[in-house]
C-alpha cells in the first residue's frame, strides 16, 4: 500500500497529506496539496481557486484532467495529488522554472515528500547521510545541483519534472521542455520589441493584482529596473521600491537605484549593509537553508526583504531569469567572441596559427601573449570552455581535498552534469545552449532559492515576473542574434526598454547585489574572526586538507582578496551549515 508522508509548506504553516486544511473529496477518492503562486490558464478553475483556494482548483481540475492538469497550470508552484481511485496513484510535480522546490524520498512506509530537504532527510527510514559526492559538486558550484541533495536518499524534482508513484514502482517523467524554435515568432523586431513590452507588463500586472501589498527590489540593473518601472504604472499611488548598498568601492550601485527611483517616482527604501550584518547573518543563513549554499547575495537579499517586511509589504517582485532567458551575462559575448575562431580555415588553425603561438616562444611575447591566451580558449570545446575559469578546477581537486574524500567522489562528475544539460538543450544553437545551462544550474539551483530563502528568513512572499510562462516561451522563440549581438548583450531586451528606462541603466556595468566579502574580511576584524574559526572547526571533518585551508587564509590577505574570497566564503558556509545541523 501507498502512503504519502510529509509536508507543503505554506504561508499559514505546514500542509501535511493526512492534515483537516488539506482540500479533500472523498466522494471522488482523492487529496491534493499545493503550495506557492500558481496561476490557472482555464478560466472557471481560477475563478474556482480565488473563491476557495488553490488546492479546490487542483481537486477540481485533477478530477477533470488528470495529470494534464499540468498544462494548464502556470506561474511557481510545487503540488501533491493521491488519487486512492487509481490503483492509489500518487503525482508530484513543481513549476516549470523551479521556483517552488520539492524534494522526495523512499522510506519504510511510503514515499516522503516535503519543501525542504532536511524535512525529508529526518522522516524514519529515510537515508539521511550526507553525500559525499554532493558535498564535491557543492565546492564546484558553489550550491547543490539537483537532482540529488547533500542528503543520500533524498531528491529534488527538477523544472518542470513530475513523478508518478504507484504502490512501489516510481516513475519520473517530464510535463514540460524549454524548446527552442530561433524561427517561431511572426512578424519584424519592432513587433518584438512591442510584444515583449506587453508581455513583461502584464507579467507583473499578474502578480500585483491579487489584493496584497507589493512592492519591488531595485538593485538598479535592467531587471529589477524594469519591474519596478512596470509596478509604477499599475496603481494610483507610487510603488515602493527597496535597494542595497554598501560602502565598498566598486560594489555600491545606489546611484542608479535612486535614478531609477526618481525616474518613476517611486517610494524609494535604502539600507546600507555592514560587515556587522554579515557576521550577524551568517549563522542565520546557514540555518535557513536546508542544504549547504554559498551565494553570498543570499545576505542582501534578507536585509532587503526585512526592510520591505517592516514596511508592511506582503510580496516582492525580483528581476530574476532576465539574463537567462534575454542573454544578459558577460560570458555570453565571450563565448561568442571565442566561437569566432572557428571561422578561420581549419588548415590554417592546425599547421600554422596554433604551432607557433602555442608551441613556441613567440606567443609568450609582447602582443602575441593576448592572441594565445584567446586561442589556448578558444580550442576549448563548449561547453568546457564555460568552465575554465571555475576557481576548484583551477586550484585542483587534489590540492583542495583530503586524500579520504577524494576516494568517495568522482570529480568529473560536475562537468558531465554541464554537458548533459548543454548537449539536451532543444536548440542548435551555441548562444541558447548556455541559456539553458544557466537556467538551470545558475538561476533554478542558484539564484532562486537565494532569493526565496532570504524572502522566507523576513516572512514575506517573492514572485517572479520575468518568469512568466508566456514570456519565457517568448524568449524561446526569439532569435539568437535579438539576444546577443556581437558583444552587445540582451539587445531586443534594451531596444524595447529605451525611453521606458534611462539611458544610463541600460548603458551601465552589470552588478546587483554583489556581497564584497573579500574585501571586507580583510578589513574586519570580528569578520576574520568568524571565518577563521568556521575554517579552523572544517579542517576537522576529512574533508578539505588543513593545509589547503591555511594557504586560502594566507593567499587571501596577500593577493586577489575577491577572487580567493569567493572559496573562503563556500567554505565558510559548508561548516556553518555543517554545525548548525550539529546543533540540537
Amino acid at each position: 500500500m501507498l502512503h504519502l508522508l510529509g509536508s507543503l509548506r505554506s504561508g499559514d504553516g505546514d500542509m501535511a497529506i493526512e492534515a483537516g486544511s488539506l482540500a479533500r473529496c472523498m466522494q471522488r477518492q482523492l487529496s491534493v496539496a499545493i503550495q506557492g503562486l500558481p496561476q490557472w490558464q482555464d478560466a472557471e478553475l481560477a475563478g474556482m481557486a480565488q473563491r476557495h483556494g488553490h488546492a479546490a482548483a487542483l481537486l477540481e481540475g485533477y478530477h477533470r484532467n488528470g495529470s494534464k492538469v499540468l498544462e494548464i497550470l502556470h506561474g511557481g508552484f510545487a503540488l501533491v495529488v493521491q488519487d486512492t481511485g487509481k490503483g492509489n496513484l500518487a503525482l508530484l510535480a513543481c513549476d516549470r522554472s523551479g521556483i517552488v522546490p520539492l524534494f522526495h524520498a523512499a522510506s519504510g512506509d511510503g514515499l516522503v515528500f516535503g519543501s525542504r530537504a532536511d524535512q525529508v532527510a529526518a522522516h524514519p527510514g529515510v537515508d539521511d547521510a550526507l553525500h559525499p559526492q554532493a558535498l564535491y559538486d557543492y565546492l564546484y558550484f558553489h550550491i547543490v545541483p539537483g537532482p540529488e541533495t547533500v542528503f543520500t536518499g533524498v531528491q529534488r524534482l527538477q523544472p518542470g519534472e513530475c513523478l508518478y508513484c504507484e504502490e512501489n514502482e516510481t516513475r519520473l517523467d517530464r510535463y514540460w521542455v524549454m524548446e527552442y524554435d530561433e524561427q517561431g515568432l511572426e512578424g519584424n523586431p519592432a513587433q518584438w520589441r512591442q510584444q515583449f513590452l506587453d508581455l513583461v507588463r502584464t507579467a507583473v500586472q499578474r502578480r500585483a493584482d491579487d489584493g496584497v501589498k507589493v512592492g519591488a527590489f531595485l538593485s538598479g540593473g535592467t531587471d529589477s529596473s524594469t519591474v519596478s518601472g512596470m509596478l509604477s504604472q499599475l496603481g494610483e499611488e507610487p510603488a515602493r521600491t527597496y535597494s542595497i548598498g554598501f560602502n565598498a568601492p566598486g560594489y555600491d550601485e545606489m546611484e542608479y537605484a535612486r535614478l531609477v527611483a526618481r525616474h518613476f517616482n517611486t517610494e524609494h527604501h535604502e539600507y546600507y549593509v555592514t560587515a556587522e550584518d554579515v557576521v550577524a547573518a551568517i549563522p542565520q543563513v546557514a540555518r535557513q537553508f536546508d542544504q549547504p549554499f554559498a551565494n553570498a547575495s543570499a545576505v542582501p537579499s534578507y536585509y532587503c526583504a526585512r526592510m520591505a517586511k517592516e514596511d508592511g509589504i506582503e510580496r516582492l517582485l525580483a528581476g530574476d531569469g532576465g539574463d537567462e532567458l534575454f542573454g544578459g551575462n558577460y560570458r555570453y559575448a565571450k563565448q561568442q567572441m571565442f566561437s569566432w575562431y572557428e571561422r578561420v580555415p581549419r588548415s590554417l588553425r592546425r599547421l600554422a596559427v596554433e604551432p607557433v603561438l602555442l608551441r613556441t616562444p613567440l606567443g609568450d611575447l609582447g602582443p602575441a601573449r593576448k592572441l594565445s591566451s584567446y586561442i589556448q580558449q578558444a580550442v576549448l570545446p563548449m561547453p568546457e570552455r564555460m568552465e575554465s575559469y571555475n576557481l576548484l578546477d583551477r586550484l585542483g581537486p587534489r590540492k583542495v581535498l583530503t586524500d579520504s574524500a577524494l576516494s568517495r567522489i568522482d570529480t568529473g562528475a560536475p562537468m558531465r552534469l554541464i554537458r548533459e544539460t548543454y548537449h539536451s538543450a532543444q536548440t542548435r544553437q551555441m548562444l541558447n545552449r548556455m541559456l539553458a545551462v544557466d537556467m538551470r544550474f545558475t538561476l533554478a539551483d542558484s539564484d532562486l532559492p537565494k532569493v526565496t530563502g532570504a524572502c522566507s528568513m523576513a516572512g514575506i512572499e517573492v514572485d517572479f515576473p520575468f518568469l512568466d510562462d508566456d514570456l519565457v516561451a517568448f524568449s524561446a522563440l526569439l532569435p539568437v542574434r535579438e539576444k546577443v549581438r556581437g558583444t552587445r548583450l540582451r539587445h531586443l531586451f534594451k531596444e524595447a526598454l529605451r525611453g521606458f528606462l534611462p539611458d544610463e541603466v541600460l548603458t551601465k556595468k552589470k552588478q546587483g547585489f554583489g556581497l564584497p566579502f573579500g574585501l571586507w574580511l580583510v578589513e574586519h576584524p570580528g569578520l576574520r574572526e568568524l571565518t577563521h574559526d568556521s575554517l579552523t572547526s572544517l579542517k576537522r571533518r576529512d574533508l578539505v586538507r588543513p593545509e589547503f585551508i591555511d594557504e586560502l587564509l594566507g593567499r587571501h590577505h596577500g593577493e586577489h582578496a575577491a577572487y580567493y574570497g569567493t572559496m573562503v566564503w563556500t567554505l565558510l558556509m559548508l561548516e556553518q551549515w555543517l554545525a548548525a545541523r550539529e546543533r540540537p
